[in-house]
């Protein structure tokens, strides 16, 4: 099975501080990588890949990354999920934009996602594997060998027939969460207040056996902090 995906949650609404200094007069969504503001990554790959309205959503410096979003020059509509009167977490940002996201399976992307691209179209991938009788979110994971710049442990293991389940504790796992996700709409409901994690949605759908992972085949960079950004664009410059 597959999907159109249409739409898409842009979340950029973070604070930014493992970037310091580079976030102290700017959002991080608007940090320069590789000659363009980060934000602008992702929004070209999901223009690319056929998305037609794109939820960002805005906390930290909001009017400048709404600034920036107005003045983009795009023929995908961008519609501002405004949350200047608190930080919600990446969870609770979600349940603030449902109302904006419609009834149908959406990609959500960080907005510091920067990634390549393996032998097709990442989003194009992700979209043809989902199966809405089998899925309530699908997660773009990538080797944690393979993840550069990132540190940690690991996130996620991987059952032959793509289902996930979490890092167990003081082992190592194999796959580390890129930023990027088609999510079901069905997910988003009961939320446990105003403010929390994306997590809460995965453990319903790990419980319910219904979280997926497809392994990223291209490269995909962690650009957290001012020490990755020269590594990610060395390698970005040499292909």
């Amino acid at each position: 099975m597959s999907t159109t995906l249409d739409t898409a949650m842009l979340m950029a609404a973070g604070l930014g501080k493992r970037m310091r200094p580079l976030t102290a007069t700017r959002p991080k969504p608007l940090v320069r990588v590789a000659g363009q503001p980060l934000m602008d990554h992702a929004l070209d790959r999901l223009e690319a890949a056929g998305i037609r309205r794109t939820i960002v959503n805005v906390h930290y410096l909001a009017d400048t990354v709404i600034a920036h979003v107005k003045a983009r020059r795009s023929a995908m509509e961008i519609i501002i999920s405004d949350e200047r009167d608190a930080l919600l977490e990446t969870g609770g940002g979600l349940m603030k934009a449902a109302p904006l996201l419609g009834d149908a399976p959406f990609l959500c992307a960080n907005s510091d996602n920067l990634w390549i691209d393996g032998p097709r179209d990442t989003i194009a991938m992700l979209a043809e594997l989902w199966d809405d009788q089998r899925m309530d979110a699908l997660l773009l994971v990538v080797p944690n060998a393979r993840a550069t710049c990132h540190s940690g442990p690991g996130d996620f293991h991987m059952d032959p027939q793509g289902r996930l389940s979490r890092r167990k504790p003081s082992h190592i796992a194999p796959f580390v969460f890129t930023g990027v996700q088609i999510m079901s709409p069905r997910l988003l409901r009961d939320p446990p207040g105003d403010v929390f994690s994306t997590n809460v949605f995965w453990n319903r759908a790990i419980e319910a056996g219904r979280l997926f992972g497809a392994s990223h085949q291209g490269l995909w960079f962690d650009v957290g902090t001012p020490q990755a950004i020269p590594v990610v664009e060395s390698m970005i410059a040499h292909g």
